[in-house]
């Protein structure tokens, strides 16, 4: 089964991430099997949500369906078995030196893989991606040849890296799809209208050496499913409650200079943002994140589902994307993970310093890091 355009990610529903409300067990299962009859069939899970649960919830929402008509993804990355969470910082990679060597990389990467298949009651994933790497994740031959392994054991159809969970690490997305090309076939970045930067900067890599890219927080926080506006007041455990002060109404207000694009081809906020992700050539399926807001006003999920699940076939003019190009333009509005001129520091799980092989990818991607990749005072920042 390949990939499709559109599918479901099980870090919706607010079930694993903090977004919006929570749903039990029963609802979310409701949810996934709802999103396939509607005609999603790209299912998206990680064996570290919830240390395994989001697989098992995966597996019983799918349990009798035709393996044949859905695409599995899956993501190991993050060690919760031996592994302890460090907080708001998670579990540890399990590259991670205090947990082993690089020449027990490979086997814990079939021992996480066949554990995550378990839970989710199948043999094999479409695609497996390396989740949230660090910077050995990035460059390492013995993790990237432990990768290799599970494929050739038909543990999974593709691989691929998934950048995260913060926003950055494009130099380095970069150096991996160089230097395993051939064996990376997708890789899954932060991509919509309001937040092309830094994203696109990688798109023309990807699609040199021919990787797909899956895109996520299509949505952008969930302003594009058109039922967050400007004086919404977050949960104090809801993730987007970190965002920057003003950010929904600032992102409303260029939603509706947006709007008037998707209203003249009969498009959704959320189809809309789809479409425009889509349009890219290197971008195959988008993954949004769903998400029922709070209150009585909100939009019920299941018409989101709908949406997403009935995506036409839109083409933009040059025109129209170059208008939403200037709406959307985001650069330099935040501080970026992962390899950065900016960061002088001691190596850390999702920050670190340029190194030469960086700054020469750099280079040959006419890409200047304290150009391109820095994070500009409020004053000095693109509107």
């Amino acid at each position: 089964m390949q990939l499709t355009r559109t599918g479901f990610g099980m870090w919706s529903a607010g079930r694993f991430m903090h977004y919006g409300e929570s749903f039990n067990d029963e609802r979310f299962i409701s949810l996934i099997r709802r999103a396939h009859e509607d005609g999603i069939r790209t299912f998206v899970t990680a064996d570290v949500y919830g240390s395994g649960e989001a697989d098992t919830l995966l597996g019983r929402a799918l349990e009798g369906i035709s393996r044949d008509s859905y695409g599995l993804v899956g993501a190991i990355g993050h060690d919760f078995y031996e592994g302890e969470r460090e907080g708001s910082k998670g579990f540890p990679r399990f590259t991670n030196s205090r947990l082993r060597k690089p020449s027990g990389f490979a086997s814990y990467l079939r021992a996480a893989t066949e554990k995550s298949l378990a839970r989710s009651g199948v043999d094999r994933f479409d695609l497996l991606l390396l989740h949230n790497p660090d910077a050995t994740g990035y460059t390492s031959d013995a993790v990237w040849k432990g990768m290799e392994k599970l494929k050739d054991a038909g543990l999974t159809n593709q691989l691929g890296i998934a950048p995260g969970p913060a926003n950055g690490f494009t130099l380095d997305l970069i150096l991996a799809l160089e230097r395993f090309q051939g064996l990376l076939d997708w890789a899954m970045i932060i991509l919509n209208p309001l937040e092309p930067w830094p994203g696109s900067l990688c798109l023309p890599a990807a699609e040199k050496t021919g990787t797909k890219i899956l895109t996520r927080v299509v949505d952008y926080g969930g302003l594009f499913h058109d039922d967050v506006k400007p004086g919404n007041e977050f949960a104090p455990r809801d993730h987007r409650s970190f965002r920057p002060a003003g950010w929904v109404e600032a992102g409303s207000e260029k939603i509706e200079r947006l709007r008037p694009i998707a209203q003249a081809h009969g498009l959704t906020m959320l189809q809309f943002a789809s479409l425009w992700n889509l349009q890219h050539p290197a971008v195959e399926s988008v993954v949004p994140t769903l998400i029922q807001e709070p209150g009585s006003s909100a939009k019920p999920i299941e018409e989101k589902i709908k949406e997403l699940a009935t995506l036409p076939a839109v083409t933009f003019t040059p025109e129209e994307l170059a208008r939403i190009a200037e709406i959307g333009d985001n650069r330099n509005c935040m501080s970026l993970k992962g390899a950065s001129a900016e960061y002088a520091g001691e190596m850390s799980a999702d920050r670190w310093p340029l190194t030469e092989e960086l700054e020469a990818v750099a280079r040959r991607w006419k890409i200047d890091p304290n150009r391109d990749l820095a994070f500009a005072h409020p004053a000095e920042s693109v509107s």
